[in-house]
């Protein structure tokens, strides 16, 4: 019943590729058949159960999830990237049966003693409905829990789009993940998956399945024109970027117009807590976007952007409900406005108050990226007595430079390119990653 439309199309096309796993393929028609395969072993599971899907996108674990929305039970994407969380959110999300995908797609199920009691559960079994909750990436603080109605989720994918070959770069229990593999299977396009995101293997990958459309972040862009892996691949067939999740550098951006004119870059916006708008960016080198879409309104109050949508999550399992008495989500982004155009300046608890002045870091990023031998940067907060705080850079390098050679090389760089008090007084070169399993970066203001 609920997944009615994306069966039909299945069956309609039973003979296109609908996903490359482990380089093998898989039909629409073998999904077809595994959704009604599990369907049929779920039979005793009542709807409304909680159960936590923990794989990747795999073809059992795209089936399953298919499944259990199919058969209304409340699902709780969880993968690798949080495999230390997992007994935590399993317990926030009184999960009552685990089923765990392994790396070669066998599914195992177990079950719990929880009872779920939560109201936003009730709401969900009362109008017979299939729920998704997806746990924030807590980069800023403690992850929450949203909780959504599976069924306005689903409601925007029952319009025909582009069919394309696809590269599941998002994750699985992400709400990027989840729209992008929405997105493909309503669209009979093909979904190409990847065991291992490095720039390496995903640029390998675009080559060997003629990829079109790459969605991923800001971070794995500028990973990847550091790495240069692209120099050793055909990325031909490579139609569209789509990037999100966090702020983009604009010199990253200018960078890769440059090397790849002939794909088109959208900036792309959305949250767990209301799912991903439909965006137009003004053109393939612009920061600026417009935003929303049927089902979406958007405002700007006071410099911040707040969303109102039909696909909103009921609200949190673990935290009060951040809406406003008429409806609207607080997304936490600071915004530029230009017309029906949108600027995202990034998270006010992000910025950096020196000395009462306000510094974005992407700002001062995007600077040190045009830096000759700067492979990747992240700006953050430190504390200071005297201006409250200052920017503190962490850096790193391919050009084997002691500190006070770099530091010094830096400040000639921005000194007609960055504000005084935007110049970072406190640098570190570094070797670690500085992106979390999502591709995004890391800070922690101190």
């Amino acid at each position: 019943m609920h997944i009615d439309f994306l069966l039909d199309g299945f069956r309609a096309n039973h003979t296109k590729d609908a996903v490359v796993w482990r380089e093998q393929v898989v039909s629409y028609g073998w999904l077809a058949d595994a959704v009604d395969r599990w369907g049929r072993s779920l039979a005793d599971a009542a709807p409304g159960t909680v159960v936590s899907l923990e794989g990747d996108f795999s073809p059992n674990a795209i089936a399953l999830l298919l499944a259990l929305v199919e058969r209304g039970c409340i699902v709780v994407p969880l993968t690798s990237s949080v495999e230390m969380k997992k007994p935590e959110f399993r317990a926030i999300a009184q999960v009552e049966a685990i089923v765990s995908v392994s790396a070669d797609d066998q599914a195992r199920p177990a079950h719990t003693a929880a009872r779920p009691s939560h109201e936003l559960f009730t709401r969900l079994r009362s109008a017979q409905h299939p729920g998704l909750v997806l746990f924030s990436s807590g980069s800023t603080g403690k992850s929450k829990a949203a909780v959504h109605d599976f069924v306005p989720l689903l409601e925007k994918f029952k319009v025909p789009r582009h069919a394309l070959r696809t590269l599941t770069f998002l994750l699985f229990d992400h709400i990027g993940g989840v729209n992008t593999l929405l997105y493909v299977l309503s669209n009979a396009g093909c979904i190409v998956t990847v065991q291992d995101r490095s720039p390496e293997v995903v640029c390998a990958a675009i080559e060997k399945y003629r990829v079109q459309l790459l969605p991923t972040s800001p971070t794995f862009i500028n990973l990847l024109l550091a790495s240069e892996a692209y120099k050793d691949h055909d990325l031909s067939s490579l139609e569209l970027v789509t990037y999100g999740t966090e702020v983009m550098p604009e010199s990253t951006l200018t960078r890769f117009r440059q090397l790849f004119p002939g794909i088109r870059l959208l900036q792309t916006y959305g949250l767990s807590e209301v799912g991903i708008l439909r965006s137009q960016s003004r053109s393939s080198d612009s920061l600026w976007v417009k935003v929303g879409g049927e089902g979406f309104e958007t405002r700007v109050v006071d410099g911040m952007l707040q969303i109102r949508a039909q696909s909103a999550m009921l609200g949190y399992l673990n935290a009060p409900s951040p809406f406003t008495p008429d409806g609207w989500f607080p997304t936490g982004d600071a915004v530029e406005v230009d017309g029906e155009y949108l600027r995202i300046l990034g998270r006010p608890s992000e910025i950096i108050n020196v000395g009462g002045e306000k510094v974005y870091p992407a700002e001062v990023e995007s600077v040190l990226l045009c830096m000759e031998g700067v492979k990747d940067v992240t700006v953050s907060a430190e504390a200071n007595p005297i201006t409250g705080q200052i920017v503190a850079v962490k850096v790193s390098l391919s050009t084997g430079e002691t500190l006070p050679e770099f530091r010094r090389r830096m400040r000639i760089f921005c000194r007609d390119r960055l504000s005084g008090f935007k110049i970072p007084q406190k640098v570190l070169i570094v070797d670690e990653k500085m992106h979390g399993e999502r591709f995004k970066k890391m800070r922690r203001a101190s």
